[in-house]
């Protein structure tokens, strides 16, 4: 039988990293646990984990920190688990380097879809390249050929339209904080916030089937967007 993915659990509450060892072994992972950012940084240099479950309250060192010093050598996807829900909190671990931020108490099932989303990205960085295809129900990108249809009909898109998909797409299921998206798509220090809120409109209203309730672009309330995976 082949070998689930390796996850690396770095959290201080015991009963926490019951459930969780419990949850994913039942999935087929393969688990680690570490209690403190030593240990964790310690299991994730020697085992190279698939994903590391990142809890921020840590005894040793503030998990913000940990991921840092982890993105700085890691591209393994790092998901912040953490009872912190406040949105500085959350803007702060994805802008630190984390792929993805579940706030607790959270569902077994949820958890497992943003494992599956992070693992599914992963393999497609590891190839060096990205899916040149990207499809949903209702709409397709070929990036090779920088064409965007819906149902079949090609759909115009501005150049800074195509850019702000192209970068959703290529970090599909993860969340970008509006920071992370003004960087990419305009640069540093040329564009303002709201930019950002005027042509996510216009992507919903080019693509979505219906743009007042979208299923695709994904609003996370004060920290960013996601596009959701299909």
């Amino acid at each position: 039988m082949t070998a689930g993915p390796l996850v690396l659990l770095i959290e201080d509450e015991a009963q926490m990293r019951r459930f969780l060892r419990a949850a994913l072994e039942s999935h087929g992972f393969r688990f680690l646990e570490a209690v403190t950012a030593q240990e964790g940084t310690a299991l994730a240099t020697s085992h190279n984990p698939d994903v590391i479950l990142l809890d921020l309250g840590l005894p040793d060192l503030d998990g913000l920190e940990l991921a840092r010093r982890l993105r700085e050598w890691s591209t393994t996807p790092i998901i912040v688990i953490s009872a912190r829900g406040q949105e500085e909190d959350k803007v702060g671990a994805l802008d630190a380097g984390a792929d993805d931020y579940l706030t607790k108490p959270f569902g077994t099932g949820e958890l497992l879809a943003r494992i599956r989303v992070a693992l599914r990205h992963s393999a497609l960085a590891a190839e060096g390249r990205e899916s040149p295809v990207f499809e949903t129900s209702h709409w397709r990108l070929d990036q090779a050929r920088r064409e965007v249809t819906v149902r079949g009909e090609v759909v115009h898109l501005t150049p800074l339209e195509y850019k702000l998909l192209a970068t959703l797409v290529r970090h599909a299921g993860r969340v970008l904080t509006h920071h992370q998206l003004l960087r990419e798509v305009w640069g540093h220090g040329s564009a303002q916030p709201h930019y950002l809120r005027v042509y996510m409109a216009q992507l919903r209203h080019k693509l979505e089937e219906d743009p007042a309730r979208p299923q695709c672009f994904l609003t996370e309330p004060g920290v960013g967007y996601r596009l959701r995976w299909p």
